[in-house]
């Protein structure tokens, strides 16, 4: 399979730069795999497509302020991201620009706090601790949203269920349901389990290789705890349906359907991939050329999910982090 099959034309002014005020007032686009229909809707209306023994997986990790600010000593502006700690406040960390050198110190929160860049992509901090470390963070917003961070990213790039930090991206899909949906959802008889996997960098790493088979996922921790597997083997046991919110909760309970509760995965899901667990996926839309866009379409297939994505580019919908969501049956 050739990286160029899995392209498409993405206008820029339709990528999302801020979420909307009431998260579920997102528009949905309904796609039947069965009957090979598209419909409109809005997120708030994603309870009519459910039926009463369904499950629904979220995943809760939250996401970690890991974006930091600073300048070089001589007054140049640099930006760090945290992407995973190595030993005490040593950090693997992607910095721009990437000019600086070995042996240079970087000043944060005006002095307060000092990193000194040791091996390529790795900063050495000397902060009180790690909390003080994050404390002058930032939320770690997408590169294709345009802006700088503020306060209320702190809010709307979290799910409203986060509860596990450990992302540097936010589980995009979920971020659509509000406290007072959930609630509705369970009370029809509907399961709720909330699973983790912590997103690394790699859900921004392009894909090089135009053989995409010959692409390697960097591996992510995810977890589901006995109370929530005993929800979901009942659910899979009886027939009924398994709803993945994201593609992270979709790699998570495949891995799951492989043999792994807990771990690593750098399961790579694309067209050809038999789904053993997942029935039905709730996704916010993806940029062209991404293992996100490649698993959604080894889930819909790949003609399908371009027709998709054409409707609603014509429509004008919003993509990606804080754009719009489809539901896939």
């Amino acid at each position: 399979m050739k990286l160029s099959d899995f392209d498409y034309q993405l206008p820029k002014e339709l990528i999302a730069q801020y979420p909307l005020k009431e998260r579920d007032a997102a528009r949905l686009l309904v796609l039947n795999r069965k009957q090979g229909t598209i419909e409109h809707c809005i997120f708030k209306d994603i309870i009519d497509y459910l039926r009463e023994d369904d499950l629904l997986a979220l995943n809760n990790t939250k996401v970690l302020p890991s974006r930091l600010e600073g300048r070089r000593l001589t007054g140049g502006k640099v930006q760090a991201l945290l992407l995973n700690q190595k030993t005490g406040l040593t950090f693997n960390t992607l910095i721009k620009p990437s000019r600086i050198k070995l042996g240079e110190k970087i000043i944060f929160n005006g002095g307060k706090i000092y990193g000194e860049v040791i091996a390529k992509n790795e900063i050495k901090f000397n902060a009180q601790d790690i909390d003080a470390l994050y404390s002058q963070g930032k939320m770690p917003l997408p590169p294709y949203i345009k802006r700088q961070p503020d306060d209320l990213d702190n809010v709307y790039y979290q799910t409203v269920y986060a509860k596990k930090l450990g992302s540097i991206a936010s589980p995009t899909a979920g971020l659509h349901f509000t406290k007072e949906l959930i609630t509705k959802i369970n009370s029809c008889g509907i399961n709720i389990v909330y699973i983790t996997l912590h997103i690394s960098y790699s859900t921004f790493k392009p894909v090089k290789a135009e053989d995409i088979i010959s692409h390697k996922m960097e591996k992510e921790y995810f977890n589901i705890t006995e109370d929530m597997i005993r929800l979901i083997d009942q659910t899979h046991e009886r027939g009924a349906r398994i709803f993945a919110v994201g593609t992270t909760s979709c790699r998570a309970l495949e891995t799951y359907a492989s043999g792994l509760k807990e771990g690593y995965t750098d399961l790579f899901i694309y067209t050809g991939y038999k789904f053993k667990m997942v029935d039905c996926l709730i996704t916010n839309f993806h940029l062209p050329r991404t293992t996100l866009f490649m698993l959604v379409c080894a889930f819909a297939g790949e003609e399908f999910i371009k027709k998709a994505y054409q409707e609603a580019i014509d429509k004008k919908y919003r993509f990606l982090s804080f754009g719009d969501v489809m539901l896939i049956v």
